[in-house]
């Protein structure tokens, strides 16, 4: 059982000298996280409970919706970014690298590319749709300023969902 007087939590009294956004100053001086570097936290014990906690109420409402959870891995390999233009498109904000056979990977900044990927390579008719998906993963950003705390941060989590229908009707549906 988690109590208050052995929680791994210490306050702040100042403000963080690198804190531009209130949110940022607030989660640091409250024991939420802690900067590592621009635009990377750590969370501590009382913020990853909070979370955890909204993560699962997100994941409660899209289950609830319908959604179906897949989970992709956030090293990516070039081909599919590369196919879409967006090896080159996303320029500097990619965080790329290469394995030890100088193979080129990325760490996802999204990942549309592996949905649409994953559901060509299951699906084979239009009887299969509806189908809509989500995914809360870690994204990567090489964020030019990334002084707005957790928001604006290189690494995020996002929850994003996508829908494949048959028609324009089914998608306004």
């Amino acid at each position: 059982m988690l109590r208050m007087s052995t929680l791994f939590l210490r306050t702040l009294r100042e403000d963080p000298a690198d804190a531009e956004v209130p949110s940022h100053r607030l989660l640091v001086r409250a024991g939420y996280v802690r900067r590592i570097a621009p635009g990377v936290f750590s969370w501590l014990p009382l913020g990853y409970l909070v979370y955890r906690n909204v993560e699962n109420i997100i994941r409660e409402q899209m289950d609830r919706a319908g959604f179906q959870e897949v989970h992709f891995p956030s090293l990516l390999p070039r081909e599919p970014y590369e196919l879409t233009g967006r090896w080159t498109e996303y320029g500097d904000t990619l965080f790329r690298l290469q394995d030890r056979r100088n193979g080129d990977y990325l760490l996802g900044p999204t990942h549309e590319e592996m949905f649409t990927l994953l559901v060509k390579g299951e699906y084979s008719s239009y009887k299969d749709l509806p189908l809509v998906i989500y995914q809360i993963q870690t994204k990567f950003r090489d964020e030019a300023r990334p002084r707005a705390g957790i928001l604006r941060g290189r690494e995020v989590v996002m929850t994003v969902s996508y829908s494949f229908d048959v028609d324009e009707a089914g998608l306004e549906k």
